[in-house]
């Protein structure tokens, strides 16, 4: 099963207790259906220092998120949008924007 967000898409999150929050995807995991949205969704982590001079402690760092709860937004009309796709004149797929049509 493919996923329609990539790594450096911009999404909004669509439920949960970050619901609304805009985002840059820093990392998409398809094999997970998961993505890492940055600025949402942040765990405590007990970090253990591992070489010296490594300082450990409660770090807090942003976690996965089911790529079912969050939502494209498009960079020309700032709306969110579900992902169309256009073959271009190449043979290429494009994701382009459900509302204007601009690529995403």
């Amino acid at each position: 099963m493919s996923m329609n967000i990539k790594k450096g898409d911009t999404v909004v999150i669509l439920s949960g207790k970050d619901k609304g929050k805009k985002g840059k995807v820093m990392a998409a995991h398809p094999a997970d259906q998961t993505v890492v949205v940055e600025g949402a969704n942040f765990a405590t982590v007990h970090q253990k220092p591992r070489k010296q001079g490594d300082v450990g402690g409660i770090i807090k760092r942003e976690a996965a998120i089911r790529a079912c709860k969050v939502m494209h937004v498009c960079p020309k009309c700032q709306k969110p949008t579900r992902a169309a796709y256009k073959t271009l004149a190449n043979g290429e797929k494009n994701r382009v924007c459900k509302h204007c049509g601009e690529s995403i």
